[in-house]
């Protein structure tokens, strides 16, 4: 493992930061191999009652790293498609963890960065940060993290920041429900350790299996995140190579406007 994640021990809490704060640890090939056999670890740690996700730095996670999406701005079709279902794996993973999860959002969280807040099982962040889902803005969609999204927000938040793009608030974040709570930046350590405290009062596998209680109740299960991932894989992978998805990567990648912005 690399040192794109930080994996710290403190009795049964393990947090797990994303280590790339000169990017605002964004996503890239081995961050997402790294997070996920790190969640992976923990879940068999049987030590470990609670996990923390954090971000190092002033952003919780900026989504897909420059030249991350350089590269799959020049990949194939199916290379795009293969990339797209690692992503899904670690979203997947994150969702159905048998361990309970906090994301502790310490700062920005874009794209990808979203779909871990709605991962987790609770989320608590800063009401200083920011949050996007704007990959409509580039020519493509959401469509790896949607079912997760959209679990977390509903339907009708959903269709707007997916089809607007825009910036939103924390405040907003925690009306709309990807948040549970928003507090100052000095705060944000006591709520976290609030959670945890409460976590811990509950059994371990009665967790569990409360944790997968809700998804079936709500109808997801693995096997239907399964089957949503490879359409959305294919998905995202068609949208990547299409003429649209290619003018709007190589806009960005450029830093300009794309060519379907009026002024």
């Amino acid at each position: 493992m690399s040192d794109s994640v930080l994996v710290t021990r403190t009795g049964p809490v393990a947090e797990i930061k994303l280590h790339r704060p000169t990017v605002h640890n964004a996503f890239d090939d081995t961050l997402i191999a790294d997070l996920t056999a790190a969640l992976l670890d923990c879940e068999l740690d049987a030590n470990v009652r609670c996990v923390v996700l954090t971000g190092a730095g002033t952003s919780f996670s900026a989504g897909a790293d420059l030249n991350w999406m350089r590269g799959m701005a020049g990949a194939s079709e199916a290379a795009n498609r293969d990339d797209a279902l690692r992503l899904a794996a670690l979203m997947r993973t994150l969702n159905f963890l048998a361990t309970p999860t906090i994301a502790k959002v310490n700062g920005a969280a874009y794209g990808g960065g979203v779909g871990l807040v709605a991962c987790c099982d609770i989320a608590i962040g800063v009401e200083s940060a920011k949050f996007a889902l704007s990959e409509v803005k580039l020519g493509l969609v959401p469509a790896v993290i949607s079912p997760y999204v959209v679990a977390a927000i509903g339907l009708r938040q959903a269709r707007r920041y997916f089809v607007s793009g825009e910036v939103f608030d924390a405040a907003t974040a925690a009306r709309i429900g990807l948040l549970h709570e928003s507090v100052a930046g000095d705060q944000l350590d006591a709520a976290v350790d609030r959670a945890v405290h409460f976590l811990g009062k509950g059994g371990p596998l009665a967790q569990g299996e409360a944790k997968q209680l809700a998804l079936r109740v709500a109808g997801v299960t693995r096997e239907s995140a399964e089957r949503i991932d490879v359409e959305n894989a294919r998905l995202i992978a068609h949208m990547r190579v299409s003429d649209e998805g290619q003018r709007g990567l190589a806009a960005f990648l450029d830093k300009r406007a794309p060519d379907w912005v009026k002024e």
